[in-house]
């Protein structure tokens, strides 16, 4: 079959083809500067380093980037707190912080290889912070990464466990996520198979925004038994009565 545009796009991107399309995606929710640093952080090795003997240390240097909504949104904010570092100090800084240098320059070069691409493919490189002082919209940029990651969610189930969405795997949030507030829904970059079936690189996402952008997906029709399609059933219920009501 023919590539489609969006396809021949990606196929540009040197990168995961999830990660490529949340970035082709990023400038119709106004945040393809952020979404860059986002993805140039997933794309290194771990960036936040925790040795057993400075655990204390490493969190409490971590707490100061967290943004409890998700870890990507972590690594947005450690990413341009780095960026705003002196280059000569940059070394230094990533030392006093628990933060792996090497990653930090390894992402720093994916993301300006990344801009030059888009810039080539004329996507428009617009940003969710345009005062340029730190305060993201951070719901645009949750639901960038929901358009490009709706395959990879998990429901909380009423006992407190969560189901990966379709396949109905049963999953817990990895101990070094950021999110402690057991939300109903949230996305994830990766399965972690340790002692427990982990969910690493979680956001927390809504049920509203993946049936508005992945109907496809969301197929009630074809979907299986599970707490979840109750919740599915119930947003498109309130898409259809908001739609109506334009």
């Amino acid at each position: 079959g023919e590539l489609t545009e969006l396809g021949f796009q990606m196929s540009d991107l040197p990168i995961d083809p999830q990660l490529a399309k949340i970035i082709i995606g990023s400038p119709d929710f106004g945040c393809s500067e952020e979404i860059l640093s986002i993805v140039a952080c997933m794309s290194v090795p771990q960036v936040f380093m925790r040795p057993r003997e400075s655990a204390k240390a490493a969190d409490e240097a971590k707490a100061q980037f967290v943004n409890d909504e998700g870890d990507h949104l972590t690594l947005l904010n450690a990413y341009a707190a780095y960026s705003a570092v002196p280059l000569n100090e940059r070394k230094q800084w990533c030392w006093d912080n628990f933060i792996n240098d090497r990653s930090m320059v390894s992402a720093d070069n994916v993301r300006k290889q990344l801009t030059g691409i888009m810039t080539k493919l004329e996507l428009p490189l617009v940003s969710a912070d345009p005062r340029r002082n730190g305060n993201y919209d951070y719901r645009s940029i949750r639901m960038a990464l929901t358009a490009g990651m709706f395959m990879q969610v998990a429901y909380k189930q009423k006992q407190g466990n969560y189901l990966t969405v379709k396949d109905n795997q049963i999953v817990y949030i990895h101990p070094g996520s950021v999110i402690d507030s057991k939300p109903d829904w949230v996305m994830f970059e990766e399965f972690a198979l340790t002692t427990k079936n982990y969910i690493r690189t979680v956001t927390v996402t809504q049920v509203d925004w993946l049936v508005e952008m992945a109907p496809h997906y969301f197929d009630l029709e074809n979907f299986p038994e599970c707490e979840a399609k109750a919740e599915l059933e119930l947003a498109y219920r309130r898409q259809a009565h908001s739609k109506n009501r334009k």
